[in-house]
């Protein structure tokens, strides 16, 4: 493997690449229009446009990626994640060209990427599930009846959805016709597959999720958990590696768990096996993203495994390098999703320019960024500008660590999520370890974050003012 199109944008883009020029692979970048000033395009060896700024003109146009990499004499694509990283018709037709795709086989990337799918394909090995359908269901009045039996509140989910998107929790019965119809309507607008399930609705979640590994000659490991409870709009800001409230023979039980779920659809690569965590601890399967996740970093740190390197190791045919009795917990890490969002305006998308980019510095601080100072936030694609990973010996010190990196990540010109991590950092709830997936609801407004700047604005005018008169009483002798 000589030569790898990273078929992405942005910091993963740049990631990515990151790795692969450690190995000594030339790498090639594809951008938008819109991208055409991007770091990824600079730090590729080559790059090439694929398009207008649109992504269904461009990023996901899998025909001219595959045209790009049979013109440049491309080995492999490495999809990242989002984008085509889950299109099984995109990894087929990697595998129709001789070029080989960085992540599972297209029959993997169809079996998970359905939830009903999933979860009949993983029933043969005893993983925990959520009392639920084991069919979509279309007819309303079934599906009350369902619902009444396995009883409220329920979730009603689009089988084919992700990111919070036909999703609808019902309290009661008489809520839950206009409730399906919404679910319906909102997976058919989103996903163009109107079908949906229904589960118990488990009341204070913790969202855990397992990193797997695997390769072509019939390993598995897996590298421990990632804790991702901290969300807004059923999307994930603040993920830490490990879980505070995991135990060593929950963790275990979680892995095999998830070694299993691999093991069931044939899985190869890097890979993440969902969990819900009640509050009484017993796990239950969700679902499994068949790419890299956004949060792998966290992985990283604590367990000094570069994940794209096994990637692209895996990919090559090669047999995992690392047994499961190799890996070790060592320390704890943090990251925060630094989106162009404002927090004080229900976190919707800051568009505008990047006036002031400053990036903290630091032993222990990782930031995987996609953008310079000057750069405008484009519209088109999601709003994230970069990832900001701390790590520490201990989770106190990690959490100690964000706050500072936080406070010395400077950006001017658009909102984003850095006071909301900062917030996250501070608050008792988070710190304890005593948290679910419902943080964001139970704890979080704006006028609390308001109160927080203000705060902070009267400590500094009280530490200026006392500077001042310190600075007055100093006898100035004139020359």
């Amino acid at each position: 493997m000589k030569k790898i199109l990273v078929a992405n944008r942005g910091e993963i883009a740049i990631r990515v690449m990151r790795t692969a020029k450690k190995m000594g692979i030339k790498t090639v970048a594809v951008f938008s229009e819109a991208d055409r000033n991007s770091p990824h395009v600079k730090y590729a060896d080559e790059a090439v446009c694929i398009g207008p700024a649109p992504s269904n003109e461009s990023y996901l146009r899998g025909d001219k990626i595959i045209e790009v990499s049979k013109s440049l004499k491309v080995d492999a694509i490495h999809p990242g994640y989002g984008f085509l990283s889950e299109n099984a018709d995109f990894a087929e037709l990697c595998e129709a060209n001789n070029i080989i795709f960085i992540g599972p086989r297209s029959k993997a990337i169809r079996v998970m990427g359905s939830k009903l799918a999933a979860k009949e394909t993983v029933k043969a090995y005893d993983i925990p599930m959520v009392p639920g359908t084991d069919e979509a269901i279309t007819d309303i009045q079934e599906a009350k009846s369902i619902a009444t039996t396995i009883g409220f509140p329920i979730l009603i989910k689009a089988s084919a959805g992700g990111g919070g998107k036909g999703m609808r929790i019902v309290e009661n019965e008489a809520e839950f016709e206009s409730q399906m119809n919404r679910a319906i309507s909102e997976a058919k607008s989103a996903f163009g597959d109107g079908s949906v399930f229904i589960e118990k609705y488990v009341a204070s979640p913790r969202h855990i999720e397992i990193q797997v590994m695997a390769d072509t000659h019939g390993n598995v490991i897996h590298l421990f958990e990632r804790e991702c409870s901290v969300q807004r709009r059923h999307q994930k800001v603040v993920e830490e590696a490990p879980s505070a409230v995991l135990t060593p023979e929950l963790r275990e039980k979680m892995g095999q768990a998830a070694i299993n779920v691999a093991r069931s659809c044939d899985y190869v690569g890097a890979g993440t096996v969902e969990f819900l965590l009640d509050e009484n601890l017993n796990f239950y399967f969700l679902e499994m993203n068949t790419r890299l996740q956004v949060e792998h970093p966290v992985t990283e740190l604590i367990t000094g495994v570069d994940l794209v390197e096994l990637q692209i190791k895996v990919a090559r045919g090669e047999e995992l390098p690392i047994k499961q009795d190799d890996l070790k917990i060592n320390g704890h890490a943090l990251e925060l999703r630094v989106y162009a969002e404002d927090p004080m305006n229900d976190f919707l998308p800051s568009v505008g320019n990047l006036e002031v980019y400053k990036l903290p510095e630091g032993k222990n601080i990782r930031v995987d960024n996609g953008f310079e100072e000057g750069m405008d936030i484009p519209i088109y694609y999601d709003p994230m500008i970069s990832k900001l990973i701390t790590y520490g010996s201990t989770r106190e010190e990690a959490i100690q660590l964000m706050v500072k990196a936080i406070s010395e990540y400077h950006i001017k010109g658009v909102e984003s999520t850095l006071p909301f991590g900062r917030f996250v950092c501070e608050h008792e709830a988070f710190k304890s370890g005593n948290f679910d997936t419902h943080f964001v609801k139970k704890y979080y407004s704006p006028s609390l974050l308001e109160e927080q700047h203000k705060m902070e604005a009267e400590i500094a005018a009280k530490i200026a003012l006392k500077q001042y008169l310190k600075e007055q009483k100093v006898l100035r002798v004139p020359n």
